[in-house]
């Protein structure tokens, strides 16, 4: 019988990674400087979502749609050593505002257009054409897997459950290679 050698890549792959997540949102990163309470849905379904599966969020923190404090964020967490993959959910649409993807891409060493290109298809399924409207992409810097996604709690809940929990293990065991 033939091995699955995706299936042995996992078996011997680390099971409890560490994450940080940022949620990126100008009004909810406002909320949070005024000291009022925010409501952070996609962030609370992230960190509940990984930590029932295991691993260990590290780093939350809101951002605003701003290309240089996203990037600082981001790459604060691709020099840390207790961060194995970071998330980052919204600013990933076509507004002018919506400026994540141009603010992360530029730190991957390698990308991994086959996430985006399969979270599309599982959006696909779920909203129908609008799926084309989304950006989100992914890939490696110093050894740690990078997602950015839509903001909504469902396009969260999707990439997390049906993508990214499965296969993290297995991206972060190759980009440490």
């Amino acid at each position: 019988m033939k091995a699955n050698v995706p299936e042995l890549h996992k078996k011997n792959a680390k099971k409890k990674l560490r994450c940080a997540i940022f949620t990126v949102s100008t009004s909810k990163y406002e909320r949070k400087l005024r000291g009022e309470p925010v409501d952070d849905v996609s962030g609370s379904v992230a960190r509940r979502l990984l930590e029932e599966n295991g691993h260990e969020v590290v780093l939350y923190d809101l951002l605003p749609d701003d290309l240089d404090e996203i990037r600082k964020g981001v790459e604060s967490s691709i020099q840390a050593a207790d961060v194995d993959f970071i998330v980052t959910m919204g600013g990933t649409g076509l507004t002018k505002r919506d400026v994540t993807v141009e603010a992360v891409s530029p730190l991957f060493e390698k990308e991994l257009p086959g996430f985006g290109e399969l979270f599309r298809l599982k959006s696909y399924e779920q909203v129908g054409t609008a799926a084309v409207l989304s950006r989100a992409v992914a890939g490696v810097a110093a050894g740690k897997a990078i997602f950015c996604l839509p903001g909504s709690p469902d396009a969260v809940r999707l990439a997390l459950s049906e993508i990214i929990i499965p296969e993290v293990p297995h991206i972060v065991k190759h980009a440490r290679e």
